[in-house]
């Protein structure tokens, strides 16, 4: 057994645009489902399983992250393995932290399995200022204590009866937070005591984790709803589960057929989890069926634009599908308007798909988007991961050959976007680097 040695990551795309898509692609695993599975595993001493597991860069990222911990993984197909049984360090470097921003979920684990915690300020993409306060109150609410440092996070669990451990205690959340409510889901798991959580956010991994943490034997209830119950255990034991499959992904592909005006299947799709979705892709004139586990989407009729679209929290429409969704509206003529809800700066695809012919106009929250002017191939770079898969999308609508700079942005969340579509029938072709994460 080795550490992993590097990650293959996509440095530049090229799209021939213009090409309708037929056929039928599977959906992946969910990032925003295994990372925080990944931190869970960490409560355990044992060796846990994650099937389905998608290989994308913020999956082998959090895997470097539980080596430097004392952790050991590997891969059997798409089955993660977590031997977390000797994961007894507790410091998480800049170098590793700084990469993604899920890095800070592993602070609630490493506190209530080894009584402390110091991690450097967590990263990722660039689209907001995300700030980690709703996480070190969650954590505070349970007894930690913190040390203010320069670069660092530095965190204790309290001293009572001759160990250090989280206490259960309430938390209320005055705003709605995913990663927030994952970290006091994750501390109050392996607490003492019984703990209960307050204005929670409801989004579909979050129960997703409550199952997978369930299977490891805790005693969580209401997820899904505003307030989850945690009853604290003295250990977990390792979880053996499948990863839901990915909703961002599914909507994305989505999108694919209504910029090329298509029709595509795709298998394992989890349609209960984009309701709002769908109905905006309605709206705009998709068209689908659910029948035996594919959702078959028929976009020939795509055409509406939509005059006011509101990103919200679960279940209101994803922010992640923004600027999917952005890349689709800029075809559609008339004038559609998006309000930008959760993070106060990501519209960074607009000026990129402008370059491609789009007319978008930002203001404040608000994009105006005026569609149905041709988009023509160009040299364009992507920012981050949903503007990237924007820049992939409108690809596929434009007039000539797009190259896309910059796509190490875009393996962080889909692990073979290019395979996909171009089973599918689209023209992509890609240029790796071989980039030693170690």
């Amino acid at each position: 057994m080795r550490a992993p040695l590097g990650v293959k990551t996509l440095n530049e795309i090229r799209i021939v645009g213009g090409r309708p898509l037929s056929g039928t692609v599977a959906i992946q695993g969910s990032k925003n489902a295994a990372l925080p599975m990944m931190a869970a595993a960490l409560l355990s001493r044992g060796i846990s399983v994650l099937r389905g597991c998608p290989k994308i860069t913020d999956v082998f990222y959090m895997e470097e992250i539980l080596w430097e911990l004392g952790a050991r993984t590997w891969w059997e197909g798409h089955d993660l393995y977590l031997d977390c049984r000797k994961a007894e360090k507790t410091r998480i470097s800049a170098a590793f932290s700084v990469r993604m921003r899920s890095s800070a979920l592993l602070l609630g684990p490493l506190l209530a399995r080894n009584g402390g915690a110091r991690i450097g300020y967590p990263g990722g993409c660039v689209i907001g200022k995300r700030p980690v306060d709703l996480h070190l109150y969650a954590l505070r609410a349970l007894g930690a204590g913190f040390v203010e440092a320069e670069e660092e996070i530095c965190a204790v669990c309290p001293l009572k009866n001759g160990e250090r451990r989280l206490q259960g205690g309430e938390i209320r959340f005055e705003k709605n937070s995913v990663g927030a409510t994952e970290q006091a889901i994750l501390a109050a798991a392996a607490a003492k005591g019984n703990s209960v959580i307050y204005g929670c956010a409801r989004e579909p991994e979050i129960v997703w984790l409550c199952r997978w943490l369930r299977n490891m034997g805790a005693r969580i209830r209401g997820e899904g709803t505003r307030c989850i119950f945690i009853q604290g255990v003295d250990f977990l034991k390792p979880g053996d589960m499948r990863v839901p499959p990915d909703r961002i992904v599914a909507g994305t592909y989505l999108c694919a057929a209504a910029v090329t005006r298509s029709r595509i299947c795709l298998e394992n799709v989890p349609v209960h989890e984009l309701d709002a979705f769908l109905s905006v892709y309605r709206k705009i004139g998709g068209q689908y069926t659910w029948k035996s586990g594919k959702l078959i989407a028929d976009a020939r009729a795509v055409g509406r634009p939509v005059p006011f679209l509101r990103t919200e929290a679960y279940p209101g429409f994803p922010t992640d599908l923004q600027s999917p969704m952005m890349a689709v509206l800029a075809t559609i003529p008339g004038e559609s308007r998006i309000r930008e809800e959760i993070f106060e700066d990501r519209y960074k695809a607009a000026a990129q798909l402008s370059r491609m012919g789009a007319r978008i106009r930002i203001r404040g929250k608000d994009a105006w988007i005026r569609g149905g002017y041709p988009l023509q191939g160009c040299e364009v770079a992507a920012e981050d991961l949903r503007g990237g898969a924007a820049l992939v999308l409108a690809a596929l609508g434009a007039r000539g050959i797009t190259g896309i700079s910059g796509c190490s942005h875009i393996h962080r969340g889909y692990e073979h976007i290019c395979g996909d579509l171009n089973a599918l029938g689209g023209m992509l072709t890609t240029k790796r680097n071989q980039r030693t994460l170690y």
